[in-house]
């Protein structure tokens, strides 16, 4: 038995609305050609950028050369980030970039090394691939376990324990009554491990999200991953 539906003027605009919705979130997934067809559209991946991938690689003439190394010459995608973002904003009102190639490389280091460590106490999680730490070998294992922890408590004590944004040194009507202060770290951990913008960071920390404060974390953030470096 066929079932009939009736929906008036209203809720065709609205199933329109919906459809129009997921039409932009299908055509936003589309791989892009030069990626390769093995690539599946995904609409949960989210935002992504096109590279081209590069290795080092040295010549006859004894010097290094980078050259492309994508699989059958074909670009590569990644997840776009807060760094991507931070870049995107200042291009658009055609400002300088924020930070420098080597403070976010050193940003993205960070949180990956993080992230690959947090998951490190897992079996069959990439640590145990990694040179050196063959499955099997729980020695191995945990020697390189233990030295991504010393690597990032080095990284933390470069951070140091300064302060970012300090509540005493701004006036109440410029930082906002349910202002706290912001530390150094917790400003590279908020960007790098949790993805959070420097508007964000304000707002999550009760600051006013305003010209002054961003240059003023901005400034904090570029600072902090530069000892990082």
């Amino acid at each position: 038995m066929t079932r009939v539906v009736y929906v008036g003027s209203a809720g065709a605009a609205v199933l329109a609305q919906e459809a129009g919705r997921l039409d932009a979130m299908r055509s936003a997934a589309i791989v892009p050609g030069e990626c390769g067809s093995e690539i599946i559209a995904a609409p949960a991946r989210g935002a992504f950028a096109v590279f081209t991938p590069r290795e080092m690689h040295l010549g006859a003439d004894g010097k290094w050369a980078a050259q492309e190394s994508g699989y059958q010459g074909r670009k590569a995608m990644r997840s776009v980030d807060v760094f991507d973002r931070m870049g995107a904003d200042a291009a658009k009102r055609k400002k300088a970039a924020p930070l420098s190639k080597g403070q976010i490389l050193v940003g993205r280091y960070y949180r990956d090394l993080v992230e690959r460590h947090d998951a490190g106490g897992m079996r069959c999680t990439s640590l145990e691939a990694t040179q050196g730490g063959a499955a099997g070998s729980g020695n191995c294992f945990m020697d390189d376990f233990v030295a991504e922890g010393r690597a990032i408590e080095r990284m933390r004590s470069r951070i140091g324990t300064g302060v970012a944004m300090a509540v005493r040194r701004v006036r109440p009507s410029a930082r906002g009554v349910a202002a706290r202060t912001i530390t150094d770290r917790a400003l590279v951990d908020a960007v790098c491990l949790s993805d959070m913008t420097l508007s964000q960071v304000l707002v999550q920390f009760g600051w006013c999200s305003d010209g002054k404060n961003r240059r003023a974390m901005r400034m904090a953030l570029s600072e902090a991953l530069e000892r990082m470096r």
